[in-house]
């Protein structure tokens, strides 16, 4: 295993951050896969998967049975692990910017477009390889003007020539689910059938530039620019994977995810492990424009009628809005049918806030698909 420290901090900070990263290296067989945990630094499920991950990934490369190159980086965002307001952490956004820690990655596809005029053939593995050199290229051309950006420069560095993008999240309260890009609906069917998925959110663009379409979006915007003549394949499996909620950390949960995680990894020929057959999916995908945001017309207590991961249909009841003021009742009803796959944590809202999330088939949500 390869330890790297990366730098944030100026010599001129009044703080120090840095990154560590960690490389296991097999032989005689050329996929990557970078996985990283909690780049929203409150989001601890993952943290705790990668720490397993990191201890069963010392033995197998100790037993030479890691056949590709496997990244990890088990805390993503060091800066906003130092974040708290009145003690309660708070890693989601950047407190000095305001800006998600998990939008505004640098999309490479625009320097591309221009960079590989001419450079291009019809044979899709060369052009697959040309396009890494260059992706690599336009990522060291980022120039960051803040430790923020210093940090998300060092992320994607590090996984825009994979071949697989693993990173780990979790929502409020919530089931297992994946966000991915839209051609990645094959590729992405074993990792959503061995980690349990129950809903598998697809999107050509989500927006904002959120970290796993900053390493995927780039091959499918850039055959589309080229055109058929040059085959572009989408050659990163990039995919965002919630852990289920921000309270489910627990070592049985973690030693099954990242049990969970190296079945997939083995399926995919980067581990000589016995490999488990790979179970049936608990869903089918459905587009990202699909998922309906169900919001709180009004302050009051949540009482929840329906279980994450309930299948729902057009009008069930979800939850009930009470006011304890002044008596007032609401029933909160999806508009969609689809499964309910997650929820606030919060038991008393206010008016606007997001309580729930139903998973549709059809698309309807145009513009900015993902929350702030």
């Amino acid at each position: 295993m390869k330890t790297t420290i990366h730098p944030i901090s100026t010599d001129h900070s009044s703080v120090n951050y840095k990154l560590t990263s960690f490389t296991f290296d097999g032989s005689g067989f050329g996929k990557k896969a970078y996985i990283q945990a909690a780049v929203h630094a409150d989001e601890v499920p993952g943290l705790l998967v990668a720490h397993v991950l990191r201890q069963e990934l010392e033995k197998l490369e100790s037993e030479g049975r890691i056949k590709g190159t496997i990244v990890l980086v088990p805390a993503a965002n060091p800066i906003g692990l130092a974040q708290s307001i009145h003690g309660a952490p708070f890693g989601r956004f950047d407190l000095s910017t305001g800006t998600n820690f998990n939008r505004a990655y640098k999309h490479v596809a625009d320097d591309l477009k221009v960079w590989l005029d001419g450079k291009l053939t019809n044979d899709a593995r060369t052009n697959v390889e040309t396009i890494r050199m260059q992706a690599r290229r336009s990522v060291d051309s980022w120039r960051p003007e803040t430790d923020t950006e210093v940090l998300k420069k060092h992320l994607l560095g590090m996984a825009i020539d994979a071949d697989i993008v693993l990173d780990l999240h979790c929502d409020t309260e919530a089931v297992v689910h994946i966000y991915a890009g839209t051609p990645l609906l094959e590729a992405v069917k074993p990792l959503a059938a061995v980690m349990g998925a129950h809903a598998v959110l697809l999107a050509l663009a989500a927006g904002g530039e959120p970290f796993d379409e900053a390493c995927s979006r780039l091959w499918w915007d850039l055959q589309a620019h080229f055109g058929p003549d040059y085959p572009i394949p989408p050659a990163c499996v990039a995919t965002t994977v919630e852990l289920r909620g921000e309270r489910d950390v627990s070592y049985e949960l973690a030693r099954q995810d990242a049990h969970n995680l190296l079945q997939y990894l083995g399926h995919e020929g980067l581990l000589d492990i016995d490999l488990e057959p790979l179970p049936e999916p608990l869903c089918q995908a459905t587009p990202l424009e699909g998922v309906e945001p169900i919001r709180a017309p009004h302050s009051g207590v949540l009482v929840y009628h329906k279980k994450l991961g309930d299948k729902v249909e057009e009008g069930d009841a979800l939850a009930d809005l009470i006011d304890p003021v002044n008596g007032t009742v609401t029933t909160l009803r999806c508009h969609h049918a689809g499964v309910f796959f997650a929820r606030s944590a919060w038991r008393h809202v206010l008016r606007g806030m997001n309580v729930g999330k139903v998973a549709g088939e059809k698309a309807f949500r145009v513009g900015l698909l993902l929350s702030a």
